[in-house]
């Protein structure tokens, strides 16, 4: 846990692992749900790689436990159709390092696949950007913090709708991975191989640059590793993806279907997802095409101290660059945003003279009120 996250907000809720800067709405206590990392791609071509009459009855009751209990076979009628659809992927800390609590989504991917296009997308939101983060409902919701506070105040929905609100882009399916099914499917697969960009050692584990091949234990340590990566948070998402294709890769093998009923139960246990089992078959057979031309990227924030707290401010040209990318990707006309992040942005460079140009770390970065230009005292966050 970051130093900086442990702030503690001067009402009688909860001691959270990341206090918000400015409260808008009490949100009720979020309910316990599994946590995640980002495996998407590599269920849904299981799914279509493992099909078959035993299979199947497998593939749904390991769908309906990842459903929490939901054993709707039906299928949506954007997958019906066969349309462009988006699935938030979260990858939440809980149970890790002995964590017990709701968890932050410390990894968070938006995927994007259009069938007709043939053609996805992973686009990774680092953690620490600044956003306004939204609750389950309209009426129950936080304003700006760190986007990865969104899953503590609001769950997967609050994720989902926090990221639709950040990029102007519909978020249609959700899907949530602990933490250790990383460490467990690595193992079910035998292991995996990445290419190490640099050496280093992380949690008791030593990496050297080149070709290695990684134990689940390892694969944990070289997706977690933050702080002595030259590129910070993104080299870390770029290690995270490097373990996901690399997973998707394996699980494809001969091994990977020989062992599918153990890598199922693993994703029964510690995957969540709002995907039915009709839904996953859909995307399995036809949404094939799209799985195998993959492009993934990232938003570049700048660095930023706002009261002793490290946070990634994204300029608006940034964001609005992803949003017509990924509204493209979808088949959507783009639209120019306008939200609670680009107005911070727009008074910031009129009252603080912020300048986007600049790669400095910017100090005088300020958070407004929701519906005024006076800053946030600080003093209430």
């Amino acid at each position: 846990m970051d130093n900086g996250n442990r702030q503690r907000h001067k009402t009688t809720d909860k001691l959270f692992r990341n206090v918000t800067l400015v409260k808008v709405d009490l949100i009720d206590k979020p309910r316990r749900k599994g946590a995640v990392f980002g495996l998407v791609l590599t269920f849904l071509v299981l799914v279509a790689a493992t099909w078959g009459a035993h299979a199947y009855f497998t593939l749904h009751a390991t769908v309906s436990q990842m459903s929490q209990g939901n054993t709707n076979t039906a299928t949506s009628a954007k997958i019906a159709a066969r349309k462009p659809i988006s699935i938030l992927v979260l990858g939440v800390d809980q149970g890790i390092e002995g964590r017990h609590d709701q968890g932050n989504s410390d990894t968070i991917i938006l995927v994007t696949a259009n069938p007709q296009t043939k053609k996805a997308t992973m686009t990774s939101i680092p953690r620490d950007t600044l956003t306004e983060i939204l609750g389950e409902t309209s009426a129950k919701s936080y304003f700006m913090f760190k986007v990865n506070s969104a899953y503590q105040f609001g769950g997967s929905h609050g994720s989902v709708k926090t990221v639709s609100a950040l990029l102007n882009v519909p978020v249609d399916y959700y899907l949530e991975v602990n933490m250790k099914a990383l460490k467990s499917l690595v193992d079910a697969l035998g292991g995996v191989d990445v290419q190490v960009p640099f050496s280093f050692s992380y949690d008791w584990c030593d990496f050297r640059k080149g070709k290695q091949h990684l134990n689940g234990r390892h694969a944990v340590a070289y997706a977690r590793m933050r702080y002595d990566d030259p590129k910070g948070d993104y080299g870390r998402q770029m290690r995270q993806r490097q373990i996901i294709q690399a997973v998707l890769k394996k699980a494809l093998s001969v091994n990977g279907l020989a062992n599918y009923q153990k890598l199922l139960k693993i994703f029964a246990k510690y995957v969540k997802t709002d995907l039915t089992f009709g839904d996953m078959t859909s995307l399995a057979l036809n949404y094939r095409g799209a799985a195998r031309n993959v492009t993934s990227g990232y938003i570049q924030g700048h660095d930023a101290m706002i009261s002793g707290t490290s946070f990634q401010i994204a300029s608006t040209e940034e964001l609005q660059k992803w949003s017509d990318k990924l509204r493209k990707s979808l088949g959507l006309a783009p639209q120019t945003l306008a939200n609670q992040e680009t107005r911070q942005n727009s008074l910031n460079e009129s009252h603080n003279g912020i300048d986007f140009s600049k790669s400095d770390t910017f100090t005088d970065y300020t958070i407004y009120d929701a519906n005024s230009v006076t800053p946030r005292n600080s003093d209430s966050w």
